[in-house]
């Protein structure tokens, strides 16, 4: 092969490489403007902060006696449920969020600018990660307030803890996807809320399955939702890693490969 054939090949790899990393550079320089965006707005954060004591406080106290008992029997089996509802409900927001800044022109500014296309629509996705942690936090932290007290220990909750948010993460690539293709901010809340509702109440977050019409049983058993919860309580109530935890990273990477491709596609013809 002739040098003058390899040097074109090298330099398409080195090009390669360094847009790589520049895109990897602005991605977090996106990032960053929503922690910013945060800063400036903290009521963005009224979900993650109050949703999570307020279903915790309300769920516990009306449900806890008639399903388990007591309160304090109680908690074990609400707080992982709480704790997956809150942070996967979180998720949406990326979708909102994203819609109103393409409505407001804000990427068609970004466009004018020397930084990858893809970097608005990946900063926006890391910085909603944060969301999902705070959100995490305070769910453990209102159950420990109340009285639970995971048998797992520090190490198993805190894997409890990332599940949930790599979880969440890859279900706001779904809803990433309805804020590019959605014509407004409110329609992509209206959608995702009819798939998210159904998926998280008609799930083992509240309730034990076996309390349920046998009808129903079915589709509880095989919601990924449940899969999720029953994980988050192996893990944080007996250090226990099942296969319901492999099922639903497995679950997470299937749909980041099945709609992170699609949303970066329609993401980059809209804009």
């Amino acid at each position: 092969m002739s040098t003058s054939t390899i040097k074109p090949v090298s330099q398409r790899r080195l090009k390669n490489k360094t847009s790589f990393r520049q895109s990897i550079r602005n991605s977090l320089t996106m990032a960053f403007r929503g922690l910013l965006k945060i800063r400036r707005t903290p009521e963005q954060l009224f979900d993650v902060t109050l949703q999570p004591i307020i279903f915790t406080l309300m769920f516990t106290y009306i449900f806890g006696g008639a399903i388990s008992g007591d309160v304090k029997s109680y908690l074990p089996v609400i707080i992982p449920g709480i704790l997956v509802q809150t942070v996967i409900t979180t998720s949406i927001v990326t979708g909102v969020q994203l819609r109103e800044d393409m409505d407001k022109g804000v990427f068609d500014r970004f466009k004018s600018l020397p930084i990858a296309r893809i970097a608005p629509l990946a900063g926006a996705l890391l910085a909603d990660t944060i969301r999902y942690t705070i959100a995490t936090v305070l769910t453990f932290a209102m159950g420990y307030v109340m009285g639970y007290r995971p048998e797992g220990g520090i190490e198993f909750v805190l894997l409890a803890g990332l599940l949930v948010i790599v979880s969440s993460w890859a279900i706001s690539w779904i809803f990433a996807f309805f804020g590019v293709i959605a014509r407004t901010a409110s329609s992509v809340q209206g959608i995702s809320m009819i798939v998210l509702f159904p998926l998280t109440f008609l799930s083992n977050a509240f309730v034990p399955v076996e309390t349920m019409p046998d009808w129903l049983q079915w589709f509880v058993k095989i919601n990924p939702i449940s899969h999720l919860v029953s994980a988050v309580r192996e893990l944080a109530n007996s250090g226990s890693v099942g296969w319901d935890a492999g099922i639903s990273l497995l679950g997470a990477a299937v749909i980041v490969a099945v709609f992170a491709p699609i949303t970066v596609r329609a993401y980059m013809r809209r804009t």
